[in-house]
């Protein structure tokens, strides 16, 4: 497990371009038959990337936690972005298709991941974080997830947003995590840009075509820093940090934090004309 330690907004001024992206950015996170876990000291999150081709895959219990089983004392956030799956949680099956999302509590001991078909297989995205009370393990389809048109095609951020596990959702202790989906022509994430030292926050940038990037802006409102992405990497962003970005085509991106509250409009705006 990869592990990243918190570093706070003045040391992070004194980072170069390859500083930024050893300290914030997450890539590689898909290999095949392969668990990619990245541990970050900020809310002590984990962020981790599943690619079942010829087997099934478990969620390991890496030695870093101390832990008799992985969630034994963390929740789990699961969305597969990818073809059609199959999650097993303590012997029980759960079905996942593209952009659906399954919740597992505190206390799970045995969670594998699988693909319907290797020609076309599962793509699982995780977000785990500290939990102090055991939830019970729930799926949600995108239908189900609330989804809220927002932005305008004038301004290039015309998106649908698809909230999952949050306070009224899928029940959790601190994890909050959901999606958004940008139209074609719109290219713009996250406006008004905003920062919530309350909380941590991680996105994973993916169905961006393979030749182009994305633009991701963090540091402070006032001294803005930006990490060039491609598609299925995430980037970890501090509690001090304002995060947005915009891409050279559409995309979609999934959002997760942790940290004081399950509140999603929990922000402190930072308008665009603040910005430098």
């Amino acid at each position: 497990m990869d592990i990243r330690f918190a570093i706070g907004k003045n040391e992070t001024k004194a980072l170069d371009t390859n500083g930024l992206r050893d300290n914030f950015l997450v890539s590689e996170l898909f290999q095949e038959d392969k668990l990619k876990l990245t541990y970050s000291h900020y809310d002590r999150m984990i962020i981790g990337g599943v690619l079942p081709l010829k087997k099934s895959i478990a969620l390991s219990n890496p030695s870093e936690l101390r832990a008799e089983y992985f969630l034994e004392r963390r929740e789990l956030g699961i969305i597969n972005i990818g073809g059609k799956g199959e999650v097993v949680v303590d012997g029980k099956k759960h079905g996942l298709k593209k952009l659906e999302c399954l919740y597992v509590g505190k206390g799970a001991k045995k969670v594998t991941f699988s693909s319907a078909d290797k020609k076309d297989p599962a793509k699982y995205y995780l977000l785990s974080a500290p939990a102090h009370h055991a939830h019970p393990t729930q799926k949600f389809t995108k239908e189900q997830a609330s989804p809220v048109a927002l932005g305008d095609a004038a301004t290039s951020n015309k998106r649908t947003v698809y909230k999952y596990i949050h306070r009224d959702g899928i029940q959790s202790c601190q994890l909050v995590m959901g999606l958004t989906v940008l139209e074609k022509g719109s290219v713009w994430n996250s406006v008004p840009p905003h920062t919530h030292t309350r909380r941590m926050e991680v996105y994973l940038y993916f169905d961006l075509d393979a030749s182009q990037r994305l633009f991701h802006f963090m540091g402070e409102p006032q001294e803005t820093r930006h990490i060039v992405m491609a598609n299925d990497e995430a980037v970890i962003s501090a509690p001090w940090s304002m995060h947005f970005g915009s891409g050279t085509s559409n995309y979609s991106f999934i959002w997760g934090m942790a940290g004081e509250n399950l509140d999603y409009t929990d922000m402190d705006p930072a308008p665009i004309t603040t910005l430098k």
